[in-house]
């Protein structure tokens, strides 16, 4: 099921996400929900947040952007409860965008490797290492879990350059392909 993405100004998006459980109810399900919704959307990553739930839970699958970066192919998890255990000194800065932010991208710098420790879908405990493009999308979907968004990132001048822009989300004034359910 396609289910609407939350933009910016809803109060889910700034909340600090919960643990999820084992039993944690229709797991399976909703993860198939929010890589149909990702989908749906055109992009490479989502997390739980996104579709107005509070838990740490995120899906990727980045082959599509991998012509641009070789890293991607064939790159798709499913992170509950992620932890970035480790940051690399190295980093870079990348226009992004995010699904909860239609028309608005920037560049932010992040950690070019990271370490970091989740459960897979089937509630495996694993420890990953992650570098270029496919660290970028982990840190910025792990944001999400953290009630943090990609333009808490950027300079305020940007910040202040966007402010149209986000005042239109918060209202629904925004156009984009998929479902949203705005602040507004």
């Amino acid at each position: 099921m396609i289910l609407p993405i939350y933009t910016y100004g809803q109060a889910v998006l700034r909340k600090k996400a919960e643990t999820v459980s084992q039993d944690y109810p229709d797991l399976k399900k909703l993860i198939d929900n929010m890589f149909a919704t990702m989908y749906n959307a055109e992009g490479i990553g989502l997390a739980a947040p996104q579709i107005g739930l509070s838990i740490r839970l995120l899906v990727i699958d980045a082959d599509p952007v991998s012509d641009s970066y070789p890293e991607c192919k064939k790159f798709k998890r499913v992170l509950i409860n992620p932890e970035i255990t480790k940051f690399g000194e190295e980093t870079k800065a990348i226009e992004e965008g995010c699904l909860s932010f239609p028309g608005i991208h920037e560049k932010v710098l992040r950690a070019v490797n990271i370490l970091v420790r989740y459960r897979d879908e089937d509630f495996n405990e694993r420890e990953e290492a992650f570098d270029g493009f496919t660290a970028r999308i982990v840190q910025h979907e792990c944001e999400h879990l953290d009630g943090e968004v990609f333009i808490d990132s950027i300079s305020p001048i940007r910040r202040q350059l966007n402010k149209s822009k986000l005042n239109n989300i918060i209202r629904g004034n925004v156009s984009c392909s998929y479902r949203i359910k705005p602040a507004g």
